[in-house]
């Protein structure tokens, strides 16, 4: 379910700023798709792992760990951290042919994403959970909205998945994603 209103988010999302900005690229459902297939998982992820007719092996609302791994009966410790869910998918059921079963049949979903955080002139700086179709704009409204000094051209996003941190610019559109950090900065005038 959360999958499907995900989709739906980045479709509405996709269709809205393609009416606003006539000279995008159109977004297909393919895009979509590609798009959640790259979504790479990282500490604090919660995942469901199904193995079907094996209730036994199946694990619910699994978070994953500080180093990105998860246990799973039988197999021990996967790790899951920097994987899509296609590539634990796949890890899952090699692991589990010839040893377990025959011819696994897994499916994998996220449950929770993990959180996006916030600080500076926001009225709740901290932690959040990931909603998608996140915007900046969305982000702050979720941390109390923006402090009445707040400057709305001083916005800054360090991506959750960038190995050296690196801050950049960026508007109120713009698109938060798990593990994300968003600084709005004061103005003065």
């Amino acid at each position: 379910m959360l999958m499907r209103s995900f989709v739906c988010g980045v479709l509405l999302m996709c269709s809205v700023s393609s009416f606003a900005q006539p000279t995008s690229v159109p977004v297909d459902a393919s895009t979509v798709s590609q798009f959640l297939s790259a979504y790479k998982l990282g500490a604090g992820d919660v995942v469901s792992i199904r193995v079907f007719g094996e209730d036994d092996l199946s694990r619910e609302k699994i978070r994953l760990t500080d180093t990105g791994t998860i246990f799973m009966p039988g197999l021990g410790e996967l790790t899951a951290r920097g994987k899509t869910l296609g590539e634990v998918e796949k890890l899952v059921v090699d692991s589990l042919r010839g040893r377990i079963l025959v011819n696994p049949k897994v499916s994998v979903s996220i449950e929770e994403y993990r959180p996006f955080f916030i600080n500076g002139m926001v009225d709740k700086p901290g932690g959040y959970p990931f909603q998608p179709g996140l915007t900046v704009r969305k982000a702050a409204s979720l941390a109390g909205g923006f402090k009445e000094r707040a400057s709305l051209s001083k916005l800054f996003l360090i991506r959750g998945d960038d190995p050296q941190q690196r801050q950049f610019k960026v508007d109120l559109n713009a698109a938060v994603f798990p593990g994300d950090i968003v600084t709005v900065e004061e103005g003065f005038f």
